[in-house]
């Protein structure tokens, strides 16, 4: 499995437990069994197994303990980059889930919205890996429909949670460009529905993030076309600012933003939040034209 196998093998840490981890459990099924507790073993603990025997030897030739500094930096270069692959795969996994309260917050299963979802993963995985996607996310709906047939408000309550794991797992830099990536999911079909932006104030709440934020995010594409009403919004402030306080709402918008912050979430998370920074500039720079700032 061109994504499963991809995702399972980056997992470290918070995905296999919690909600999130019984969520894997359903959509990987044996796979993510058999697999789980091979994934969270970190290769350090060999060295552990193997410290005394190596210690002895080091003690008899200065070659020994070369080669034992070799084998160390081998294991922690090994586990820096598991960390890496986890923490970027803990992000694909908790998009795809938070994907599927989206995507259905209005009933409905849009072909544009799947489609920007497809894209994003095709990016990472793929042609193989989309159409693996797609069913996870077909999957993540059974799942919704199955919880909400026992109680309506069940994969609600899955969600919340889902959201609380994550917010104790992912900084604030990385919640936000989870929480755009939802946005323009939600834009897809040029149409955010109320049943959706409901859904994302909900997600934006159980994160533990700001409502202005995602109220800046909504409207980052109107500003791009020329409101300066919307351009007032991207940056959190209203018309009747101060320029000193537009240049400060800017200067904190910039720093929450920056796409250097989301660089260990890969090129694709990366160019995407330097997307959504070329717009809280432009909106800047509208503001400041109007000004003659």
């Amino acid at each position: 499995m061109a994504i499963a196998g991809k995702l399972i093998g980056g997992f470290l840490g918070f995905i296999t437990g919690g909600p999130l981890g019984a969520l894997a459990g359903v959509i990987f099924g044996s796979l993510f069994d058999s697999l789980a507790d091979v994934v969270n073993t970190p290769e350090s603990r060999r060295w552990e197994d193997n410290y005394e025997e190596t210690h002895s030897e080091r003690r008899n030739a200065r070659s020994q303990y070369e080669q034992y500094r070799q084998y160390q930096q081998r294991q922690y270069e090994q586990y820096r980059q598991r960390q890496y692959e986890g923490q970027r795969n803990s992000f694909i996994f908790s998009l795809l889930v938070l994907a599927s309260y989206i995507i259905r917050a209005d009933g409905k299963i849009m072909h544009s919205e799947m489609e920007f979802v497809r894209q994003f993963l095709r990016t990472n995985f793929g042609e193989e890996g989309a159409l693996e996607g797609e069913q996870i996310l077909r999957k993540l709906f059974d799942e919704q429909k199955r919880q909400n047939a026992q109680n309506p408000y069940a994969f609600r309550n899955t969600i919340r949670q889902s959201c609380k794991q994550i917010a104790q797992n992912m900084d604030y830099s990385q919640r936000l460009q989870l929480l755009n990536f939802l946005v323009l999911i939600a834009q897809a079909d040029g149409h955010v529905a109320t049943e959706e932006i409901n859904a994302l104030k909900e997600v934006t709440q159980y994160l533990q993030m700001s409502q202005e934020d995602l109220e800046s995010m909504l409207n980052l594409r109107n500003a791009s076309k020329g409101s300066l009403e919307d351009a007032y919004k991207v940056l959190g402030i209203s018309k009747d600012a101060t320029d000193d306080e537009v240049k400060a709402a800017y200067r904190k918008m910039a720093l929450k933003h920056h796409p250097d912050r989301v660089a260990t979430l890969g090129d694709d998370v990366k160019k995407a939040a330097e997307k959504k920074f070329k717009e809280i500039n432009e909106a800047k720079e509208r503001i400041y034209k109007a000004r003659g700032m």
